[in-house]
């Protein structure tokens, strides 16, 4: 009889904290928002100072890979799709109507993956390594905060690049190839993971731009 009563209060508890369970939310939301400082390095004067658009679909999946080991649906290895590894950068992204007035395009992202993303434009493309000579101009950076982490890139442009630059930011030629309006952060494999659309600037010999762009990371 005291057995009995035992069992029948052990399952009375389990129904309890079943009851609790049902209140437990597990699902959590990834936040990702993304913000891009463009400026003279030399003269520390800002060109560009704006948020930038996520790709959801595509950064949704590098950050299923990265959690499985580079690993896909068959098992095979996507390691170099699971990290940034470039900055591209390109001249689509906006355009001058007849009263001179610029029109910027819609960056070009989706919730939906898509292995073909690119910019309207690429023209130029560079690689984040920190293991060149310099390091402190072309690096990534985690910054972890009270609720959030931070992915920093920063990305130089020096005096000799690109090849084939003008030799003064003087041009009026809006469609030059090193007349950025457009830059995106891609993976090894060229998968576009951001998008951002801001006012052409011209890359030129004369100057050194800097660009700090910062992906910030966050659960709800």
């Amino acid at each position: 009889m005291i057995n009995s009563c035992k069992m029948s209060d052990s399952k009375e508890q389990e129904k309890e904290d079943m009851k609790k369970d049902d209140h437990i939310v597990d699902n959590a939301g990834l936040n990702m928002s993304g913000h891009i400082l463009i400026r003279d390095k030399e003269s520390g004067e800002e060109l560009i100072n704006k948020r930038n658009a996520i790709h959801y679909g595509n950064m949704a999946r590098i950050v299923a890979l990265a959690l499985n080991n580079g690993l896909n649906a068959s098992k095979s290895v996507e390691s170099t799709n699971s990290f940034i590894n470039s900055m591209a950068f390109g001249n689509g992204g906006s355009s001058v109507d007849t009263s001179g007035k610029v029109l910027y395009k819609t960056p070009r992202v989706s919730e939906a993956y898509e292995a073909s993303a690119n910019l309207y434009n690429n023209t130029y493309s560079k690689e984040i390594d920190d293991n060149q000579v310099a390091p402190d101009d072309n690096k990534i950076e985690i910054i972890t905060g009270a609720s959030y982490t931070d992915i920093k890139i920063t990305v130089t442009l020096a005096y000799n690049e690109p090849s084939g630059q003008s030799v003064f930011d003087d041009s009026t030629n809006n469609e030059g190839d090193y007349i950025f309006d457009e830059l995106g952060l891609f993976t090894e494999s060229n998968i576009m993971l951001t998008h951002v659309i801001f006012h052409p600037v011209q890359k030129s010999q004369n100057r050194v731009i800097e660009i700090i762009y910062t992906v910030r990371v966050q659960l709800s």
